[in-house]
């Protein structure tokens, strides 16, 4: 299983419409096959910074998931509302 966190940090004034997106694709990347479990998470105190946490069966579902239209389309639409470069890490569980 690989665990892919994602670090976005969003325009003060465009964080409701990140929000608006996300509440229209989260049910789509869910049901995406290979993916296990997605969850939206927001800083505690610099609230224009957000995190997708997400388990993937393997790294080529991710990558499948990655190179599809679904990523390609949402994405398009995320990367213009971005204060700062997007940041991604994919990990193993250690113990």
């Amino acid at each position: 299983m690989i665990v892919r966190f994602v670090k976005m940090t969003f325009k003060p004034d465009k964080m409701d419409e990140f929000l608006q997106l996300f509440s229209e694709v989260k049910t789509k990347i869910r049901s995406f096959e290979g993916c296990e479990h997605l969850e939206l998470m927001q800083d505690v105190n610099k609230k224009n910074i957000f995190f997708t946490y997400s388990k993937w069966v393997d790294e080529a579902s991710l990558n499948q998931y990655r190179f599809s239209e679904l990523f390609k389309n949402t994405w398009t639409k995320t990367k213009p509302l971005f204060l700062e470069k997007a940041e991604a890490w994919s990990v193993n569980s250690v113990s």
